[in-house]
């Protein structure tokens, strides 16, 4: 199996967990940042063992000048876009949520060109748009979103996933390195807003730290195999995913405007899956 076929198969791996975790987020008993707190550390506690096992500590201490980029990438891509997202989320609503960070693959083109030379080429951009319409039909439900107060906070959460990610791929770590160092950095940036707003435990959080574990671990072996535009915008499709596991989990109906969208969703999928990873030269 070549490189670009692993990348592929592991972005994929990184949407079904990406579709599994609202489930998990939503039944959040406790404040956003005491959730996110916990859960980032969790995921830490997960990977450094495997870090440990792979030996793999030892590129920090071989490469202590690398930390700084994870700290960057801690607080880029966990402490500041979660706290984004979290307030983002509760002053405008799920459906705007859901809409606006999809946005996400627009930042990952937008700094894949600009940060890490990636090309990007026309028909990938034409598939995003196929990716975005089809979400935006299958969350919206056809209706037009009302703009709320969090809708700015959203638009800038992908944007500092974004920004992480590309420091995370410049990084000279391991993927698991890297993952286990985002989350203790973010996680600890967390803790103190997470003490202020009422620090607690919950076993959906324990469930959430495993989740992020394995979702950054794949993550970040996909985009240290293909480009990282592509990569993002295969994870394009997570909130329509979201919405078929809430059908098969809690009944809810299907619609033809969730049909419209994974028609929409599917090409644009399988087109930009087919993109080969180059950079510009």
């Amino acid at each position: 199996m070549n490189s670009e076929t692993e990348g592929t198969l592991l972005a994929f791996a990184v949407l079904v967990l990406l579709g599994l975790e609202p489930v998990v987020i939503k039944a959040n008993p406790v404040s956003p940042f005491a959730f996110a707190s916990l859960s980032a550390i969790v995921a830490s506690l997960v990977l450094w063992p495997l870090v440990l096992l792979r030996s793999q500590t030892k590129e920090v201490l071989e490469r202590p000048g690398e930390i700084k980029k994870t700290f960057l990438t801690g607080l880029f891509a966990t402490a500041i876009a979660y706290s984004l997202f979290a307030y983002g989320t509760r002053l405008s609503s799920a459906i705007n949520s859901a809409i606006i960070t999809r946005f996400e693959v627009f930042y990952s083109f937008l700094i894949s060109w600009l940060l890490l030379r990636e090309r990007i080429s026309g028909r990938a951009v034409l598939s995003a748009l196929a990716l975005i319409a089809g979400v935006f039909l299958v969350v919206t439900q056809g209706e037009r979103p009302e703009l709320l107060k969090g809708d700015i906070l959203l638009l800038l959460t992908p944007l500092f996933w974004q920004l992480g990610h590309a420091v995370a791929k410049k990084t000279n770590y391991s993927p698991l390195t890297i993952a286990a160092l985002r989350n203790t950095f973010g996680g600890l940036l967390l803790l103190v807003p997470a003490v202020i707003t009422g620090f607690a435990f919950t076993e959906f959080a324990l469930a959430e730290g495993i989740i992020i574990a394995l979702t950054q671990g794949l993550w970040y072996m996909a985009i240290a195999r293909i480009n990282l535009s592509k990569a993002t915008a295969i994870l394009t499709p997570a909130p329509a995913l979201t919405v078929l596991i809430s059908t098969a989990v809690l009944g809810e109906a299907v619609t033809a405007y969730h049909l419209a969208g994974l028609a929409l969703i599917t090409i644009g999928t399988l087109t930009i899956s087919r993109e080969e990873s180059e950079v510009v030269k």
